[in-house]
């Protein structure tokens, strides 16, 4: 049994069912297949968001001509994607287990399969494949609470290996802000000393100590009572001398607050001047 989905221009999009063979399809219309499994989710088995994967269908769909194309979605729980039965005209739009990622677009690019992958954004760059690198580093928050920051890869876009799309980023934070609770943040003053503050203090290579006599463990202050609220987690009143201290080494660790330069060696400056020469060699010997 089939069905059609009328999404580009009238044209038709087929979702076959899963047949009983070893060989499995999963197209875009997999709702009714994934309920089937009830194993604990992990964030390489999450399940996308229906308003994320159509915010990235959409963008596919302006960028390359799905028209006549079967739209895929072959990761799913105890899946394996190698035995999907993938059709001659097909776009496979998934999010895939982040773990096996290079594996799953190398085998794609091995057999001629076109893909727009879900990839895990800070690792992005780790291998070298042979495909566009598209760097987003969208928030998605899945069902099991992971958020998780995503970019893309494919091999739809010809000769370009590293795009980075602010529209895209855009349109994640504008669909993440629906979703969010604002919630209030709060400032303390220098007598007040929270797990926070050491926290971001430490993590600037500062270290800091504080004696027993010039704490005084304080859940809320007066002016949280009134409206309800208190020191999340609770904290400290800090003596004056304390309070001076922590200041002093809150101004230290903002002035280590900086992102370090690193700095090409020769070699690599050699190995970038060759960059490029093959394309303008071609271009005088064309003229």
């Amino acid at each position: 049994m089939k069905k059609t989905i009328d999404l580009f221009g009238g044209e038709a999009i087929q979702f076959p069912t899963p047949n009983k063979s070893k060989k499995k399809n999963l197209f875009t219309d997999h709702d009714g297949f994934v309920e089937k499994f009830e194993a604990k989710k992990t964030t390489d088995d999450c399940y996308t968001p229906d308003d994320v994967f159509a915010l990235v269908l959409d963008y596919v769909s302006k960028h390359y001509d799905l028209t006549g194309k079967v739209i895929m979605r072959p990761f799913y729980p105890g899946g394996d994607f190698e035995l999907v039965d993938y059709t001659e005209n097909c776009v496979v739009v998934d999010n895939p287990p982040f773990s096996i990622i290079s594996k799953i677009a190398r085998f794609y690019i091995d057999n001629g399969i076109k893909f727009f992958l879900f990839a895990p954004h800070l690792t992005l760059f780790s291998s070298d494949i042979d495909c566009t690198h598209i760097v987003v580093g969208g928030s998605i928050t899945y069902e099991n609470g992971a958020t998780v920051k995503t970019s893309f890869l494919s091999n739809m876009f010809g000769g370009v290996k590293i795009i980075g799309d602010a529209d895209l980023l855009q349109k994640f934070k504008d669909l993440e802000a629906k979703k969010k609770v604002n919630l209030p943040k709060y400032e303390y003053p220098d007598h007040v000393l929270t797990v926070s503050n050491v926290q971001w203090i430490i993590e600037r290579g500062i270290s800091i100590s504080i004696n027993k006599e010039d704490v005084l463990h304080y859940r809320g202050l007066d002016a949280q009572k009134v409206h309800g609220k208190s020191i999340f987690g609770s904290g400290f009143l800090l003596s004056n001398q304390a309070a001076q201290e922590k200041a002093a080494q809150e101004k230290a660790a903002q002035e280590k607050d900086s992102s370090m330069v690193w700095e090409l060696s020769d070699r690599e400056k050699k190995m970038i001047e060759k960059l490029g020469r093959a394309s303008t060699t071609s271009n005088k010997n064309q003229l």
